[in-house]
C-alpha cells in the first residue's frame, strides 16, 4: 500500500509562496475504508483537510500531528469513503424542474399517464397550461406513443404537452396544438417530425427540432423559477452522493443563476457548464467565475434519440423501413461553432447516439482539429456516443476524443434497442469496454433528468448491465460489455476529472487535490451484484464541507 506523506515544503507550496506557515487540517476524516481511487483497492487510514484541499491522505498518526487547534476529526463509522462523484452529463435546472412539476417517471401505461394528469389537474386547478416530463413507452402493455385523444380525454379545456424521458419527443393535446396554430396544413421543420393519423391530421407526438412548433404553450421562465430550478437541482444531487456535476445546454438565464451563486458562495458542487451554443464568448471567457463553478464547453446536437427514431443511422431502423433518423445540424453550421471553439480554446461537447451521427460528429471533429497546434490539448466530447462502429471506435482513440456515455442508456434502451436496431448493430451499441480497451476516455454520466440521475443506478448499469426491476439480460446486452468495479469507478471520478481539465487537482484522493469525497454505506467495489441497489448514500463532502449528510 501507497501512502502519500507530504513534506512541509510541499504543503507551503500548496498555499502559495508568500505563505510563512503551511495548511494546517481543519478537519480530519478516518474510520470505515478511504479508498483513494489511485490504485485498485489502495485504501488509506484517515485524510486531513485543510482550506478546500487534501493535505494528507495516509495514516491517522501522522493526520493528527497536522491538526491545528479545533481540528475536527470525523469518523465515518463502518461506510465506505471514494474520490467524489461526478456526473459527467446532467441538465441541472431539467432535474429541478422535474422535482417541480409533474413528473411522469413513473408512468406505467397510457392507462397511468392518463390518471397521473387527472390527479395532477385536480390538485392544480389555477393552472394555465400543464407540462410534465419523463413518460416513456417502452414498457408499457399498449406499445404505442400517447396522442392527443389520449390527453384530451382527461384535459381538454387548457393546452397540455408531456415531453418523453429522453427530451427528444412530447405529445400535446388538441388545445395545445390549437393554441400553437397546428393543424393539417402545418410542416415539420427541417430535423424535426410530426407524426400524423390515418388522415394526415396531427395526432400530438412531435420528434426533435418539431417540437419547437408547441413554443407558445411553454410559457417563459422567470429568473426565480429557474433558481428554484436550480437549487432544487442541486439540493438533490447531493442527496443522492454527488460532488460534481458537468451541466449541459446551459441557456442565459440558467448561466446568470449560476453565476449569482458563484458570486455568494452558494454552489454547494463542483460545477462544469457546457453552454447552448449562442452563450460560446461566455465560455470562451470563462464564465461565470468562482471556486466551484467554470464555463468552458459549448454542446451541440447532430441527432436526436434512439427511442423516438431520431438517432442517425447508415441503415433504416429495423422497425422503421425507410426512417434513417434526423440530422439535426449542418456540417458548415456545425464548422462555423467548431472554428470558434478552436480560436478561443473551448472544449466542444457533441450529441451523437446514432452510428451516423457518431461518424459525421468524427469527420467533423478530425477536420477541426488540422488547425490545432501541436501542443494543442481539446479533449473534444461525444455525449453519448451509444451506437458505434468498430471504425469509428478507432477514430475516438486516434483523435483523442472523450465518449461521455451513460451507463443507465443501456439498461433501459436494450429493452427495445434490438426492435430498433436488429442483432448486428448491437456489437457497436453502449460498448464501454471496447472503447475503454481501445485507449479511448470515457466520462461517466446519468443524463438527467432523461434518467433519475443516481450514481448507484449508474455504477450497477455499468458494472452489471442487467435490468433494474429483473436481473434481466440475454445476448443482445453484450454483458462482456460490461466494466470491473474500479474501472467504473474511474468513469465516474477521474475520467470526468479528465473531461473537465481538472485532472490534476480531482478525481482521486491524494496530496493536493480538492477534497471532493462520497461516502456509501456499502463498498461498491466488493459488494454482490444483487446486493449493490441497496447501497445508499451516507455523506457528500465538497471542499471539505459536508453538503449533505444522512444525518
Amino acid at each position: 500500500m501507497r501512502f502519500l506523506i507530504p513534506v512541509f515544503l510541499s504543503l507551503m507550496a500548496l498555499a502559495g509562496c508568500n505563505r510563512e506557515v503551511p495548511i494546517r487540517a481543519e478537519v480530519i476524516y478516518t474510520g470505515g475504508t478511504i479508498y483513494t481511487g489511485v490504485s485498485e483497492g489502495e485504501t488509506v487510514e484517515a485524510v486531513a483537510v485543510g482550506e478546500g484541499l487534501i493535505i494528507y491522505a495516509g495514516d491517522l498518526e501522522t493526520a493528527m500531528r497536522l491538526s491545528r487547534d479545533g481540528s475536527e476529526i470525523i469518523n465515518i463509522g463502518d461506510a465506505f469513503m471514494y474520490p467524489g462523484f461526478t456526473d459527467a452529463h446532467v441538465h441541472l435546472a431539467g432535474v429541478g424542474e422535474r422535482e417541480l412539476s409533474l413528473n411522469l417517471d413513473s408512468a406505467a401505461s397510457i392507462e397511468d399517464l392518463k390518471t397521473k394528469l387527472s390527479v395532477y389537474r385536480q390538485e392544480n386547478p389555477d393552472l394555465e397550461a400543464i407540462i410534465g416530463r419523463g413518460w416513456i413507452e417502452t414498457h408499457w402493455p399498449e406499445g404505442r406513443f400517447p396522442t392527443a385523444s389520449d390527453l384530451d380525454e382527461v384535459v381538454s379545456d387548457i393546452p397540455v404537452a408531456l415531453i418523453r424521458a429522453d427530451g427528444h419527443a412530447l405529445v400535446a393535446n388538441t388545445a395545445a396544438m390549437t393554441a400553437s396554430n397546428i393543424n393539417t396544413e402545418t410542416t415539420a421543420p427541417e430535423g424535426g417530425s410530426i407524426l400524423r393519423d390515418d388522415d394526415g391530421v396531427p395526432n400530438g407526438m412531435f420528434i426533435d427540432l418539431a417540437m419547437n412548433l408547441l413554443n407558445p404553450v411553454f410559457a417563459e421562465k422567470t429568473d426565480t423559477q429557474t433558481r428554484l430550478a436550480v437549487e432544487r437541482g442541486y439540493q438533490v444531487y447531493a442527496a443522492r452522493g454527488w460532488t460534481g456535476i458537468h451541466n449541459m445546454s446551459v441557456d442565459e438565464q440558467q448561466l446568470d443563476v449560476l453565476a449569482d451563486l458563484a458570486v455568494h458562495g452558494e454552489a454547494p458542487l463542483r460545477t462544469y457548464n457546457a453552454v447552448v451554443p449562442d452563450l460560446i464568448d461566455r465560455a470562451i471567457n470563462r464564465s461565470p467565475d468562482g471556486d466551484l463553478i467554470t464555463t468552458r464547453a459549448v454542446k451541440l446536437y447532430v441527432d436526436g434519440a434512439l427511442g423516438s427514431r431520431g438517432a442517425l443511422l447508415f441503415a433504416p431502423y429495423s422497425d422503421a423501413t425507410g426512417t434513417t433518423g434526423l440530422q439535426l445540424i449542418s456540417q458548415a453550421d456545425a464548422k462555423a461553432i467548431f472554428d470558434k471553439a478552436v480560436s478561443g480554446n473551448v472544449q466542444i461537447a457533441m450529441h451523437a447516439i446514432g452510428d451516423r451521427g457518431n461518424s459525421l460528429v468524427l469527420d467533423w471533429m478530425d477536420e477541426a482539429f488540422e488547425d490545432l497546434g501541436e501542443d494543442a490539448d481539446p479533449r473534444w466530447r461525444i455525449e453519448h456516443a451509444q451506437i458505434v462502429r468498430p471504425q469509428d471506435q478507432d477514430r475516438f482513440a486516434e483523435l483523442g476524443v472523450i465518449a461521455s456515455m451513460q451507463p443507465s442508456h443501456a439498461i433501459g434502451d436494450l429493452y427495445f434497442a434490438p426492435s430498433r436496431l436488429g442483432d448486428d448493430r448491437l456489437e457497436g451499441a453502449y460498448a464501454w469496454k471496447s472503447l475503454l480497451d481501445k485507449g479511448v476516455v470515457i466520462a461517466g454520466g446519468s443524463d438527467a433528468p432523461v434518467e433519475v440521475g443516481d450514481p448507484i443506478i449508474e455504477f450497477y448499469a455499468a458494472t452489471v448491465r442487467k435490468g433494474l426491476k429483473d436481473g434481466y439480460t440475454d445476448e443482445n446486452w453484450h454483458p462482456e460489455q460490461a466494466l470491473s468495479r474500479f474501472k467504473a469507478l474511474q468513469i465516474f471520478t477521474r475520467n470526468p476529472a479528465y473531461a473537465s481539465f481538472q485532472d490534476e487537482k480531482l478525481g482521486t484522493i491524494e496530496t493536493g487535490n480538492y477534497a471532493d469525497f462520497t461516502v456509501f454505506n456499502q463498498d461498491i467495489l466488493t459488494v454482490p451484484d444483487e446486493e449493490l441497489l441497496n447501497t445508499r448514500p451516507v455523506m457528500t463532502i465538497v471542499a471539505g464541507k459536508q453538503v449533505w449528510s444522512a444525518d
